[in-house]
C-alpha cells in the first residue's frame, strides 16, 4: 500500500487512502516501512508516525484504526480547501461549523474532524478525523 499525501481529508471516512475502522494487517505493508515510527500511548492504543506526513491510531482491543492526523507534509485538503498552513480566517470561511474548544485548545466540527493551530502563526498544524464511536462508552472497550 501506498500513502498518498495528496488525497482529500474526508472525515469519518480517512486520509491519505487510509480508511478508518481499518486493522493494523490490513496497513502491514505500509506500517512495516523503514521510515515508519511506532509509540504505544497509555497502554490503550498504538500510534504510527509515517514520513512526518501522518499519524495512524490504533485500539489495542480490536487491532482498528480510530484516528488519522495529518503532519507537516501532508498536502491533501479538508473541505476542499483546508490543509496544513491554511490561517483560522480562511478555515473558518470556508467551514463554519468549526468551534473553539478552550480546554483540548482544537478547534471541532461535529462533521467529524478536529484542527490543532500552530500557536505561533495561527494557522492549520494538524487535521484530525476519527471513528464516531470515539465520544460513545463503547470505545474504551473497543466494540465498535
Amino acid at each position: 500500500m501506498l500513502l498518498d499525501i495528496t488525497a482529500p481529508i474526508v472525515p469519518f471516512v480517512g486520509l491519505g487512502g487510509i480508511n478508518l475502522y481499518s486493522t493494523r494487517e490490513e496497513l502491514s505493508s505500509l506500517l512495516s516501512q523503514e521510515n515508519v515510527q511506532m509509540m504505544v500511548m497509555n497502554g490503550k492504543w498504538i500510534r504510527y508516525d509515517i514520513e512526518n506526513s501522518i499519524e495512524l491510531f490504533f485500539h489495542l482491543k480490536n487491532d482498528r484504526l480510530f484516528r488519522i492526523t495529518t503532519l507537516d507534509n501532508y498536502q491533501g485538503k479538508l473541505f476542499e480547501g483546508i490543509g496544513v498552513g491554511t490561517t483560522e480566517d480562511e478555515m473558518l470561511e470556508i467551514e463554519p461549523s468549526f468551534v473553539y474548544d478552550d480546554f483540548e485548545e482544537t478547534w471541532e466540527s461535529d462533521k467529524g474532524v478536529f484542527v490543532e493551530m500552530d500557536a505561533e502563526t495561527n494557522k492549520v498544524r494538524w487535521i484530525s478525523v476519527y471513528i464516531p464511536e470515539l465520544d460513545s462508552e463503547n470505545f474504551d472497550s473497543g466494540k465498535w
